[in-house]
């Protein structure tokens, strides 16, 4: 995704919890649309292969939430993880890790990732169509910097991570802000 351009209009199918629901699943569907994530905020949106995989839920995951405040201070509304899963999944993904301040968003159709060009096979792990690791800093639904892990490709062998972590993504907005 080149800097400068808006990121697809879709609407993502949510679960979210509903007080009024009883019983065991208080939780319904609600549609949530591009412009209810970024439309007005600054936030930092970053992308992953999957819930529950080991590099996502021990360091960029975890690291997103515990460096919130941070980039709060350098200006930012909101930080997103997306992934190609369906809600049930990325809710459960949440619970597990406490989340207080990352919003997850479901992909499951993989159409958001997709139409940002990052959806790639990962066949060769039992995964299917999912997206390739990369983050952005997002201003009113348009790219404003740009940080995509090196050697995209479907069935990719190794899972690069470096450029789209959090610290690097922090350290961007501060020389920016710097400069």
């Amino acid at each position: 995704m080149i800097p400068g351009r808006k990121v697809p209009a879709v609407t993502f199918r949510t679960r979210v919890r509903d007080e009024s629901i009883e019983g065991p699943n208080p939780f319904r569907w609600q549609d949530v649309t591009s412009d209810d994530y970024f439309k007005g905020k600054r936030v930092v949106l970053f992308s992953l292969p999957g819930a529950f995989t080991p590099t996502c839920s021990t360091y960029q995951l975890p690291d997103f939430e515990k460096l919130f405040g941070d980039f709060q201070a350098e200006g930012i509304d909101a930080i997103y993880c997306v992934s190609v899963n369906d809600a049930f999944v990325m809710n459960a993904w949440g619970k597990s890790q406490n989340l207080e301040n990352v919003k997850l968003i479901p992909d499951g159709s993989g159409e958001f990732t997709r139409k940002m060009g990052m959806l790639v096979h990962k066949d060769n792990l039992g995964f299917g169509m999912r997206s390739w690791r990369y983050a952005a800093i997002v201003n009113d639904g348009v790219v404003e910097q740009w940080f995509e892990e090196e050697g995209y490709s479907d069935n990719c062998d190794t899972d690069p991570y470096g450029v789209s972590a959090p610290q690097n993504i922090l350290e961007a907005l501060k020389s920016v802000k710097a400069a």
